[in-house]
Formats: structure tokens, sequence, C-alpha cells
């Protein structure tokens, strides 16, 4: 088997995320793998070219950016005690390809990430990061879906 000595964890912040969390932990203690934590803002749309009073987005894109590092501060607050050699980043862009960016740059051995297990209109709508990652990943992807709840099937 290959050593698996760094892991990328791929969060948005959701429970599922932090359900997901739970196995990259479990993996890293195992493995004693370096935890690589990513968070990625989406590019918003851009409408600069249409009259919209009263809104900066600028402003908007750096209000964003500003909350999404608040909240990877408190993420890896929460887990430094445990992550020593962790590291955290926040990126903007289109989540799969800067998932898949990070990766190789830091030489991920594995990729876990939770999803949310959409389908039908929703996953033809909003896509699926996780299934971008799986096609495309040149390493092992670990995708964890949120446990079933007793009236969900």
């Amino acid at each position: 088997m290959k050593n698996i000595d760094t892991i990328l964890f791929a969060t948005d912040f959701s429970e599922i995320s932090d359900y997901a969390f739970e196995y990259a932990m479990s993996l890293a203690s195992t493995f004693n793998a370096r935890m690589v934590v990513v968070h990625v803002v989406t590019d918003q749309v851009d409408l600069r070219n249409f009259y919209v009073p009263y809104i900066s987005f600028d402003e908007i894109d750096k209000k964003v950016e500003a909350g999404a590092q608040k909240m990877m501060t408190d993420f890896s607050n929460k887990w430094i005690g445990q992550l020593p050699d962790a590291t955290f980043f926040v990126m903007t862009g289109i989540p799969h390809e800067k998932i898949l960016q990070k990766a190789a740059e830091v030489k991920a051995s594995l990729i876990v990430m939770g999803t949310h297990g959409r389908q039908g209109f929703d996953h033809f709508i909003f896509g699926s990061t996780a299934e971008r990652v799986v096609k495309t990943a040149l390493c092992p992807v670990l995708t964890v879906r949120p446990p079933q709840l007793p009236d969900q099937g």
C-alpha cells in the first residue's frame, strides 16, 4: 500500500464537512500524515458592467473573503492542538480546480471531502465539486456522505 503522508481536506464549513473531517483526522492520526485544510470561495458573478446602484462588488468580494478567512481561523483554532503541523488555506476560484491545484502543489497522497449527495435537479443545477474532484484527481479521494437518518432510507 502506498504511504499516506499528506492529506488534503477540503471544507465548505458545513455540518457534512465537519462529519468528513472526523475521517480525515482519524486517517491523519493513523498514518501520521500532515494535514492541509482548504476552503475555496467561489468566484462571484461579475456584474460590474451593469448598473446596480448602491452596491460595490469589490466590497462584497472583500467581505466574503474576510468572512471565509474568519471561518478558517475559527476552524484552525479549534483543531490546531490536535494538528500541530497542519496548514490552512482560503483560496478564491472554481472549487474543484483550486482543490486539485492545491493537492498537486502539496503533493497530497489523499484528498478527503464531504459530499452533499445531491441528486436530480439539484445535482444538475449545482453540480458536484466532489464528483469533479474524484473524476480528475491524481491521487485517491475519499468522499464522505452524511449519515442517513432513519426516515431517509
